[in-house]
């Protein structure tokens, strides 16, 4: 068996999201690789050194044009016949497939958060996955909040899709890396990508609230600017605490498993989120996690989070005030965190997800 995939969302510098997923699997997939289970990625442009190195029965081909690429080249490129099925860890499918097609969809936030993203995205995002979906022989959802929602809107029919959580091992043996330009004391820290729906202003306006009663806590801000972000700094300026709010941008990995292992607790106010890997890296560092009561957050999170209305300033507020107050409640969350990532590993969720690839290439005559 020849299997297709889409490996563009890896090929990148900066990995994020679903390209830490597609990475983590491209790992797997490589390990899985053997004269009876091929694997030839596909990509716009050459393989980065961080990718998995290539071997005989694990390569890389780059498709040209870039442009439209889902559109025209990778459909064209599929007309040689030459693999079984065809996987695309995110979203968007080729236009056309002569085999079959397996996708993962991450979450479906464009449909309930529409201004929040670019009119071009936007585009591409309800009608790339809407076509996708329907031509899909099997569909990987992230959460079963995901699935509902593929269900609810796209009316997909339930056996169509599989739930398949994400992993979270991505920092394992990294050594912590302390910030040269700043000496962050007690902090509360937040990591993601500045967009509307991750509900920044709300953490802000909260963390204002708190620091009022112990100002000697700060607010990190790790994560490179989305969309529509203007506001967030805006707000720190208008609340006039730019000296206790840092925005770091996108940081290392290094830089990251040392903002867990310091940090107070991180907290997750998203209106939406289809996984929310996150809260499981924290969990991994013994970091406690304040976490929004909102699609799959408390699917993942279980009850090792605590957890706000993410439209409620004062009751997040007031979980953090808890949070401080009784150290008895932070070390419980820290200890449940442990046991709950337990469930979670990129192995299984590899394992997985080549089960259903697998599937779905031998039901093709079907």
């Amino acid at each position: 068996m020849i299997i297709g995939v889409d490996g563009n969302e890896a090929n990148v510098l900066q990995q994020v999201g679903v390209s830490i997923y597609t990475l983590n699997l491209l790992n797997y997939f490589k390990k899985q690789a053997s004269s009876l289970l091929q694997f030839k990625i596909f990509l716009k442009e050459k393989p980065l050194p961080h990718l998995p190195k290539e071997s005989k029965y694990f390569v890389y081909e780059v498709v040209s044009p870039k442009f439209l690429w889902t559109q025209f080249a990778l459909p064209f490129r599929l007309l040689k016949k030459d693999i079984d099925v065809f996987f695309s860890p995110a979203h968007y499918g080729p236009r056309f497939c002569p085999v079959p097609l397996v996708v993962t969809i991450h979450d479906l936030s464009y449909i309930y958060y529409p201004q929040d993203f670019l009119k071009k995205d936007l585009f591409k995002l309800k009608n790339w996955t809407a076509y996708t979906v329907k031509k899909a022989k099997k569909i990987i959802a992230v959460s079963y909040s995901t699935k509902k929602d593929l269900i609810n809107i796209y009316k997909v029919p339930p056996k169509k899709i599989e739930v398949i959580y994400n992993g979270f091992n991505r920092y394992q043996g990294i050594k912590a890396t302390a910030f040269k330009e700043k000496s962050f004391s007690s902090y509360i820290l937040y990591i993601g990508t500045l967009q509307p729906r991750k509900n920044l202003l709300n953490l802000i306006r909260a963390f204002y609230k708190f620091n009022q009663i112990y100002p000697e806590f700060n607010l990190i801000i790790a994560g490179k600017k989305g969309w529509l972000y203007e506001k967030i700094f805006e707000e720190v300026e208008n609340l006039g605490i730019e000296d206790k709010v840092f925005f770091t941008d996108y940081v290392t990995d290094h830089q990251l498993v040392f903002l867990y292992q310091n940090a107070f607790c991180l907290v997750i106010p998203s209106f939406y989120e289809g996984f929310g890997l996150p809260l499981l890296e924290a969990m991994h560092f013994s970091c406690p996690v304040v976490a929004s009561f909102s699609s799959s957050l408390p699917e993942v999170g279980g009850d090792a989070c605590l957890y706000f209305d993410p439209q409620n300033v004062n009751d997040l507020t007031e979980k953090l005030i808890k949070l401080k107050a009784d150290p008895k409640l932070r070390k419980e969350l820290i200890k449940k965190g442990k046991e709950r990532i337990k469930l979670f590993s990129w192995e299984k969720c590899g394992y997985q997800t080549l089960k259903v690839i697998k599937e779905a290439a031998n039901a093709k005559s079907n």
